[in-house]
């Protein structure tokens, strides 16, 4: 099976290429949902502590911190998928971590960073056989970081999917839809 890649749009590490996953078991994120989210908040970045929840290959952290971040995680379970996420993210810089493990689970060893930080949520469409309840756990992750420093967190998600105006300390900033995928975005 032919690999398939994607490519690093902006930054320091510009035209560098990143591995995808097999699509049986991760959905990446849309070049145009990617853009846009990089256009509304690449000077945000900067200096700040990325960290994508869902990682799949990596490609929202990696661009993250080649536009400026500090640090940038991404969390995967699929074995296969980490496989790849570390491979790609060993190519490119020792400030890309890959976490291997149940996102809402390995997301508590990342709560101590002092940073501030911008956390991007892509999780499985809840179409997928046991993600039914998805968009609730995800609720439940951003309410782990009411009291952390936190600039922005963004939610990837099925447009049919709304969310409420306020996650705990939250509150929703904006909403904008690409197609069947909405970008949701929340901050203090």
């Amino acid at each position: 099976m032919a690999k398939l890649y994607t490519t690093i749009n902006s930054g320091f590490l510009k035209g560098k290429k990143l591995e995808l996953p097999s699509s049986a078991t991760t959905r990446s994120t849309k070049a145009i949902v990617k853009g846009s989210f990089f256009d509304s908040f690449r000077d945000e970045i900067r200096g700040r502590v990325f960290i994508e929840v869902f990682g799949g290959s990596g490609s929202m952290a990696a661009e993250a911190l080649s536009n400026g971040a500090k640090m940038a995680y991404a969390i995967e379970k699929d074995k296969d998928a980490y496989t790849i996420l570390r491979r790609n993210f060993s190519a490119l810089s020792e400030n890309l971590v890959a976490i291997n493990g149940d996102s809402f689970k390995k997301i508590d060893e990342l709560k101590s960073i002092k940073d501030e930080l911008i956390i991007y949520i892509d999780p499985p469409f809840s179409i997928r056989d046991g993600f039914e309840d998805v968009y609730e756990k995800v609720i439940n992750l951003v309410l782990k970081f009411e009291d952390k420093d936190v600039f922005i967190v963004a939610i990837e998600h099925m447009g049919s999917v709304e969310f409420s105006q306020n996650i705990g300390k939250f509150s929703l900033l904006k909403s904008k839809r690409f197609g069947t995928t909405t970008l949701t975005y929340y901050v203090k």
